[in-house]
C-alpha cells in the first residue's frame, strides 16, 4: 500500500526570516542540514519503518521551526514534546498512517528533539557578561550535561573536559591547541560530577561516583580509554583529584559522615581509604602546586571556603577562608605557591579567591551566570581556564588572556 501523509494535516508555511531566533539560532535548513549529516543512522531507522528521507528532511524542518520560533529551549525534551502534540493534535494522525506504533513515535521524537536541541545550542552566542578585566567573555562549547564538568590538562596548549550527558554516560571534550573536538562517550553510568588529573604527558586519570556509590576510575594510558574500574567506599559526593609528581594521584570524596575521605596512588598500588575529618556540604576540590603538597577545598555547614592541607609531613586543620558559597569549590594553580579557587556565589555568579603565596586575597566577584559548579584548570604560567554548565544545560568556558 502506498503510505501518504494524513490528508487533513496542513503545514504552516514561514519565510526564511522565521527560521532565525533574534542572534541566538541560525538557519533551521542550516540545523536540518547539520542533523543529517551527524544523525544519518536516524534516517535509516526511519526509512526502515516506511518513511521516506524527503519525509523525514519535511518533518524535522517543521520541527526546527516550531523549536526556535515557539518553544523554550532550555525546557526538556519531554516538556517541549508535550508542547508541540498540543500545539499539532493531529501530528499523530499523520504518523499513524505510516503504521508506527505510537510509543516507538514517542521514542524517535523525544531522541530527535535532543538532537535538534543540542545544535540549537551550539550555535547560541553566549550572553552573560564577561568574568572581568583580563578575562575573556564566556565562550558556548555546547552540549547538554546533566553534571558539573571537570578539566584537566596534559600539556601546554591542551586541555581535556568531561561531564555527564543525558544517557548517563560520561562525556569528553577536548582544545588539542588549535580548535575544540566533538564530544565523545566514554561510556559508564555516572551518579556525579567526573574528576580529572594528569599525572604526565598524554594521560588522564577520571573518576566518578557510580550507581553502587563506590568510587569508579577510567584513564587515558596514551593510547586507548581502559574500561572502568571500581576503586570502592560509599561516595555521597562527586570525587575530587589532584597529583603531586608522576604516578602520584590522591583522591578525595566525603562520605556518609559527611567528613572528607582520601584514597591516594602511589605508583604501585592504591591505598585504604583514610578520614580527614570536617563536615562537608559539598564536593571537595584539590590541587598541589608542588612536591607532596596537597590543598583541599569544600563548603563548609556556614556555606563557607574551608581548606585544609597536607605540607608534606602532616595535614593541618580546617580553616575557614569566608565566602557564601552556592556550589561546590574548584581549584587550580597556574604557577608555584599560588592557588586560584572558584565557586558560584549569590545570584548564579562567579567568585575567585587566591592565594599570592603568603596571604589569602579577599573574594572577587567575576559576574557570569553560571548553573553548576565550576571546573578550572591551568596549562601554563598564569594561564587559567574556567568551566561550568550554563543556563541551557551547555557547557561555557572563559579563560584568563
Amino acid at each position: 500500500m502506498d503510505k501518504k501523509p494524513y490528508e487533513g494535516f496542513q503545514f504552516p508555511i514561514y519565510d526564511d526570516s522565521n527560521f532565525i531566533a533574534a542572534q541566538r539560532q541560525r538557519n533551521a535548513q542550516d540545523i536540518v542540514r547539520r542533523f543529517r549529516i551527524q544523525n544519518d543512522e536516524i534516517y535509516r531507522e526511519l526509512e526502515s519503518n516506511g518513511l521516506n528521507s524527503s519525509m523525514v528532511d519535511y518533518l524535522l524542518l517543521f520541527l526546527v521551526s516550531f523549536l526556535i520560533d515557539h518553544a523554550d529551549v532550555k525546557s526538556s525534551p519531554a516538556q517541549i514534546y508535550n508542547q508541540f502534540k498540543s500545539r499539532y493534535p493531529l501530528l499523530g494522525l499523520m504518523i499513524r498512517q505510516y503504521n508506527i506504533p505510537r510509543d516507538l513515535a514517542d521514542r524517535y521524537m523525544l531522541r530527535i528533539i535532543e538532537m535538534i536541541l543540542l545544535l540549537i545550542r551550539d550555535t547560541q552566542p553566549v550572553s552573560e557578561p564577561a568574568p572581568g578585566s583580563g578575562w575573556s567573555r564566556w565562550q558556548n562549547l555546547g552540549g547538554m550535561l546533566t553534571t558539573s564538568p571537570a578539566a584537566s590538562s596534559w600539556g601546554p596548549g591542551r586541555i581535556d573536559v568531561f561531564a555527564g550527558g543525558t544517557d548517563d554516560a560520561m562525556w569528553h571534550k577536548w582544545w588539542d591547541g588549535t580548535q575544540w573536538t566533538d564530544w565523545e562517550n566514554l561510556g559508564g553510568v555516572v551518579t556525579s560530577a567526573p574528576a580529572a588529573i594528569s599525572w604526565g604527558p598524554n594521560r588522564i586519570d577520571t573518576f566518578v561516583r557510580g550507581t553502587d556509590n563506590a568510587m569508579w576510575h577510567k584513564w587515558w594510558d596514551g593510547t586507548q580509554w581502559t574500561d572502568w574500574e571500581s576503586l570502592g567506599g560509599i561516595l555521597t559526593s562527586a570525587p575530587a583529584s589532584s597529583s603531586w609528581g608522576p604516578n602520584r594521584i590522591d583522591t578525595f570524596a566525603r562520605g556518609t559522615d559527611n567528613g572528607m575521605w582520601h584514597k591516594w596512588w602511589d605508583g604501585i598500588r592504591w591505598s585504604d581509604w583514610e578520614n580527614l575529618g570536617g563536615i562537608l556540604t559539598s564536593a571537595p576540590a584539590a590541587i598541589s602546586w608542588g612536591p607532596n603538597r596537597i590543598d583541599i577545598f569544600a563548603r563548609g555547614v556556614n556555606s563557607d571556603l574551608i581548606h585544609k592541607w597536607w605540607d608534606g609531613r602532616r595535614w593541618n586543620d580546617w580553616e575557614s577562608l569566608g565566602g557564601i558559597l552556592t556550589s561546590g569549590p574548584s581549584v587550580s594553580s597556574s604557577r608555584p605557591r599560588h592557588i586560584d579557587v572558584f565557586a558560584r556565589g549569590r545570584n548564579n555568579r562567579l567568585f575567585k579567591k587566591s592565594w599570592n603565596g603568603s596571604q589569602w586575597n579577599e573574594w572577587q566577584d567575576m559576574g557570569g551566570d553560571i548553573n553548576s559548579e565550576p571546573a578550572s584548570v591551568s596549562w601554563g604560567t598564569n594561564r587559567t581556564d574556567v568551566f561550568a554548565r550554563g543556563q541551557n544545560e551547555n557547557l561555557i568556558h572563559t579563560w584568563q588572556e
